[in-house]
């Protein structure tokens, strides 16, 4: 019964931390659509800064024009959210784990909305202006005019930060794996030269089909793996429950005060030896002082009585 009503209380609690999220998620939802303008335009800097002179991009259609906006209000207020979500999970968690697992799991949804908003920053900050610079080349090269389609921009920008954001969470990964046993820092240094490899071939599978974009992915991956490596001995070291040793050195206590109390009872007793041996001695003195007048009395009375027993003439 007892168990039946905690597994109740857990599943309210969990539904009142959902709703919380929800609620801030459909707050910043509104907010965002009311402010969704500035947003696109300011995520379409990349976009006019690469563009030809006197080009402006354009929606093809009326619809395009508020699905877009929409989806990048509700894009950006899962962004603006997710630390309040995180923060619920967490408070919903917590209180089941241990302090060691406290010290691990509180670093790791830390560091990996940190490596997502990077991913998302050096995603905007340098390849969508590399990659459209590219892409606009070759188009300038045909004689055509250029004619860029919003809708189309914003697809291709949320494809570009999905792959980055996780790509970017290539530590965390580390950091969990090293963490649960499942492998060691060594092994991740023997496989570095098949994480290379794997980081182009990630990188052909996220990024839209242009060698820019996969090698400006693919070249942090790499980097982010030895980042990876060297966070997770770290992590691990800082997270780590009382191991064996710690008991050891627990137990090793008694035995050192045994070992003490032992080594002050045999001081003891040898200080003790020499006083009992003085003792033993000053016993026979005693005895030997109280024997003389015995014996100088039994000597007096020998040579007394045969001057007793002579006949008297």
């Amino acid at each position: 019964m007892a168990q039946e009503e905690s597994f109740i209380s857990h599943l309210v609690e969990l539904r009142d931390r959902l709703i919380k999220s929800l609620i801030l998620v459909l707050i910043m939802f509104g907010v965002c659509f009311y402010f969704s303008r500035d947003i696109m335009l300011f995520l379409s800097l990349p976009l006019y800064e690469a563009m030809p002179p006197g080009a402006k991009p354009v929606f093809l259609a009326g619809e395009g024009a508020f699905f877009t906006l929409t989806k990048v209000a509700f894009l950006s207020a899962l962004l603006f959210s997710l630390p309040w979500v995180l923060y619920q999970a967490w408070a919903f968690v917590a209180p089941g784990l241990y302090e060691h697992e406290k010290r691990f799991a509180l670093p790791l949804i830390m560091s990996s909305v940190f490596f997502l908003v990077v991913g998302i920053g050096f995603a905007y900050m340098f390849v969508l202006p590399a990659a459209y610079k590219f892409f606009f080349s070759f188009a300038e090269g045909t004689g055509a005019e250029i004619m860029q389609d919003l809708q189309k921009y914003w697809d291709f920008t949320l494809a570009i930060f999905f792959g980055f954001g996780v790509a970017f969470e290539v530590p965390v990964v580390e950091m969990l794996l090293v963490k649960l046993g499942m492998v060691t820092q060594q092994q991740l240094r023997d496989v570095r030269r098949y994480v290379i490899v794997g980081a182009f071939v990630a990188a052909a599978i996220l990024t839209p089909p242009d060698v820019l974009s996969q090698f400006m992915l693919a070249i942090p991956l790499i980097l982010l793996y030895e980042l990876g490596i060297y966070l997770a001995g770290f992590i691990k070291a800082y997270s780590r429950k009382p191991d064996s040793a710690e008991s050891d050195a627990a137990k090793a206590e008694p035995a050192a005060s045994d070992g003490a109390a032992a080594g002050a009872s045999g001081a003891a007793s040898a200080a003790g030896a020499p006083a009992a041996s003085a003792d033993s001695g000053t016993v026979a003195a005693v005895s030997a002082a109280a024997a003389e007048p015995i014996a100088a009395s039994a000597g007096a009375s020998g040579s007394a009585s045969p001057s007793s027993d002579k006949p008297q003439g």
